[in-house]
């Protein structure tokens, strides 16, 4: 006869254990007894553990950016258990073709308030990144306040801080049962049987299963695959200090990545939740928009992979509590950028949890909670298959996606 599971109570389960449920249990574990719960045997394995680790003020659009702007200040000098700062700096150049020169005063225009931005010739663009065709870049803009962060350590640091202030923290949970007991929430796990009057939904891709398993409506969110792959660097001297070079119509960018190269096509096709991994078609069209940008031939594919960014129908953060069900609350929608708006995203989701009015340092760098509540997503129902998001408006008119490569 299989054993029950123990009951244990707490005042908040956090299903999910990437950057978003990581730092927001770190955020309530010092005020309540907070559970963490990852259905991986290894925190952060989905998105947290793929990302491309940069921290970009101009991305993201309206919504995200006051979130990367008040994240700046924890990454530049964070609190104990995180070993030193996090965040290196790396600009940004921007790059258009001949065709391109006007989404580029478009994107110089809109950013003009939220980025550091300084134009750039030809020839300055191609001294920063020698291997640009000439052809590739008729102007340019260099993003000066865009770095490298150090994921690793921020997320082992989040965790290390929940868990150092009480957390609980479950890994290899597989796909709990949610049950709705009264006022409480009951989810049960491999390991245990945990009671809560709060449950915070972060889990990433899974976020409208999670719903769903709840007894809620899904809020239309879309996962959608980004790939990636390592090749041979460049030999040019001071290669390691190159900027990103990023497409102004984000059709690829590639970076140095540990020594390596790192190339992306910018994909972003719908994808079920899933351990999502890369297709050969969308290697091939990652070699071939590099290669039609800059004179470096790829010999040799070091390291592939693939994660997923999942966005809600405008692009916006998820962080709010359910208009429909007393208790759940939505930590989701947080596309590429759970990375760099995680340290704001964790107080305002706090505030929310614990009460309080959104912290003033947020809201002095333009943090709207409204921006970002649930209940401007109408009900959903469960799609058979992700349907295509709306786009950021300042990439609106972006080309064709990964399959008109």
């Amino acid at each position: 006869m299989t054993a029950c599971p123990s009951r244990q109570v707490f005042d908040v389960v956090v299903l999910g254990g990437g950057i978003a449920g990581a730092a927001l249990a770190a955020q309530l574990a010092g005020d309540l007894r907070v559970a963490l719960v990852e259905r991986e045997s290894q925190l952060g394995y989905h998105t947290t553990g793929r990302s491309a680790a940069m921290y970009i003020p101009s991305y993201g659009g309206p919504a995200v950016q006051p979130l990367t702007a008040a994240s700046r200040g924890f990454f530049q000098d964070p609190p104990w258990g995180f070993a030193g700062r996090l965040l290196s700096p790396r600009p940004v150049l921007h790059v258009a073709r001949a065709d391109q020169v006007q989404r580029l005063e478009d994107f110089a225009h809109q950013n003009r308030d939220t980025a550091a931005l300084r134009r750039l010739s030809r020839d300055g663009a191609r001294v920063r990144a020698p291997i640009l065709r000439p052809e590739a870049v008729h102007a340019a803009l260099l993003e000066t306040g865009a770095g490298d962060l150090d994921v690793a350590r921020l997320h082992g640091g989040m965790v290390r801080r929940a868990r150092e202030a009480g957390a609980v923290i479950l890994a290899d949970a597989g796909k709990p049962d949610i049950v709705r007991e009264g006022s409480r929430w009951q989810v049960r796990t491999r390991q245990a049987s945990l009671i809560a009057p709060t449950l915070v939904n972060a889990t990433g891709a899974w976020a409208d299963e999670t719903a769903l398993d709840a007894g809620l409506s899904p809020k239309g969110l879309t996962p959608l695959l980004r790939t990636a792959i390592l090749v041979d660097a460049p030999r040019e001297l001071g290669f390691h200090d190159w900027p990103v070079v990023k497409d102004i119509d984000e059709r690829f960018y590639f970076r140095p990545f540990g020594g390596r190269l790192l190339i992306t096509p910018a994909d972003e096709a719908p994808s079920p939740p899933c351990d999502a991994a890369p297709d050969e078609l969308d290697i091939a069209c990652a070699v071939m928009r590099f290669h039609d940008a800059a004179d470096h031939p790829v010999t040799r594919i070091h390291h592939r992979w693939a994660g997923l960014r999942t966005f809600a129908s405008d692009r916006a953060p998820v962080i709010g509590w359910s208009e429909t069900s007393p208790g759940f609350f939505w930590l989701a929608g947080l596309g590429g950028f759970g990375i760099q708006t995680a340290p704001a995203v964790a107080r305002l989701a706090a505030a929310q949890v614990l009460g309080h009015r959104t912290p003033q340092d947020l809201a002095d760098h333009g943090v709207e909670p409204a921006a970002y509540d649930p209940g401007r997503l109408s009900a959903t129902r469960r799609p058979t298959a992700p349907s295509a998001p709306g786009r950021d408006p300042r990439v609106a008119d972006r080309p064709p996606g990964l399959r008109a490569c």
